[in-house]
């Protein structure tokens, strides 16, 4: 029997809970489905600043009160902003469960955006920007995003840009919020020790005033691919090589999951061995995926210094290349086995089944059985990583390097190789 239950309000906010009888704790948080690919650019940065501001204060309670609260009980609040969420989110004592939706609910709806503390964390922001900018393993992955979808909402960064953010007025965050916070669009998710009838009955009193109307949909995302190369003085270079991925939707987004892990998620990865172990060429070395509502992005990301640049580059091309010839069944096997460990481990966290489950609801109108999850992902063979890398390189690739980079190869050359 399914622990999951889901309910939907008559103004379109789903309220989904995951009972985990044997725990003490709850986990809930709201999941906004917006983020920084729903922003104009000319206000880049405003959903980020406008979830830093929600925890600023309502009508009812100051900012220090907020954190007062739930601090009082032992619980934990916190948020973050994606390209495509917005998360509000606590963890509690199951008895403080209501307090922590009140609390969720009141910084939602009713945050003041006071003009005073929104000058001081616009502030705080600006800081965030400027500490992301000095951490070159940080930052390259923006420009990497703004090179692989350049001129779109979907390459511009979460933060935002400095010059932007210094002049977001408060009305920007207004607007922000009324056009895109509305019920349809949000999902209230909650695991742990939770009552499923109980929450949705205070859910209906805490968000039943919120907006029925849906947030508009964002731009379409085109992957187009390119160079982007900054000479900095750093001990190393900061590299991250990306072709245009698949999406959530996507039948292959499994394949190209097993194919991340085995390329380059673990220290038994080809990519760890070879640059890392045999060759001794870098410190950090990995892959990673980034999957859309329409499109995605697979990567691989090393820090090297000067003077292994010029080997490093060609013997990442080398792998990627060998990756669609000559995989193993064992090695499909035991990347399968690594997504699949990480996948039910998870199931022991409150927080994260209340977080994949606000994920799913809001990707696939639907929660996900795990059975279901596992079964594609068993579904994964050699052939079809196979299939995967092949997809990767007839894509034009997308080149972001930061930091001495004299003896990086030309993007044609790079091109080239992968061709």
């Amino acid at each position: 029997m399914s622990s999951i239950r889901v309910t939907t309000l008559p103004n379109g906010l789903r309220v989904a809970t995951d009972t985990m009888p044997d725990v003490q704790s709850v986990s809930l948080g709201c999941w906004v489905g917006v983020g920084t690919r729903n922003e104009a650019a000319s206000v880049n940065g405003v959903a980020h600043l406008v979830e830093h501001m929600l925890f600023k204060g309502t009508p009812g309670r100051s900012a220090f009160r907020i954190s007062e609260e739930i601090e009082n009980v032992g619980g934990q609040l916190n948020a973050y902003t994606t390209r495509e969420q917005t998360a509000y989110y606590a963890k509690v004592l199951h008895e403080d469960s209501g307090l922590a939706l009140d609390i969720l609910a009141d910084m939602i709806q009713h945050s003041t955006l006071d003009a005073d503390e929104l000058a001081r964390e616009r502030t705080v922001v600006l800081q965030e920007i400027g500490q992301s900018a000095d951490t070159p393993d940080d930052i390259i992955f923006d420009h990497f995003q703004a090179t692989a979808y350049p001129g779109q909402a979907l390459g511009r960064p979460v933060l935002g840009s400095s010059e932007i953010v210094a002049e977001l007025p408060r009305q920007a965050l207004v607007d922000y919020i009324a056009g895109h916070y509305g019920a349809p669009g949000m999902v209230l998710s909650a695991a742990g020790r939770i009552e499923h009838d109980r929450l949705v009955e205070m859910a209906d009193k805490a968000f039943g005033h919120l907006s029925s109307t849906a947030p508009p949909k964002p731009e379409a995302a085109q992957y187009q691919g390119g160079d982007y190369r900054e000479a900095r003085d750093l001990e190393q270079m900061h590299f991250v090589l990306g072709f245009d991925g698949v999406g959530v939707h996507d039948p292959d987004f499994y394949a190209h999951s097993v194919l991340s892990t085995l390329l380059g998620g673990g220290m038994s990865s080809r990519l760890f061995q070879e640059v890392r172990e045999k060759r001794g060429l870098v410190y950090s070395i990995y892959t990673f995926t980034g999957g859309y509502h329409d499109g995605g992005l697979f990567g691989v990301y090393a820090g090297t210094g000067e003077d292994e640049v010029a080997e490093l580059v060609p013997v990442i091309c080398d792998e990627l290349a060998k990756v669609g010839e000559d995989v193993t069944e064992d090695e499909v096997a035991r990347a399968r086995a690594q997504l699949k460990a990480g996948t039910l481990m998870a199931l022991e966290s409150t927080m994260s089944r209340c977080e994949q489950l606000g994920q799913q609801l809001l990707i696939y109108d639907r929660p996900i059985p795990v059975d279901e999850i596992v079964r594609k992902i068993d579904g994964v063979d050699r052939d079809t990583v196979v299939a995967a890398a092949k997809r990767l390189r007839a894509s034009r690739p997308t080149v972001a390097a930061l930091g001495p980079i004299d003896r990086l190869e030309s993007y044609d050359r790079i091109a080239a190789r992968l061709a």
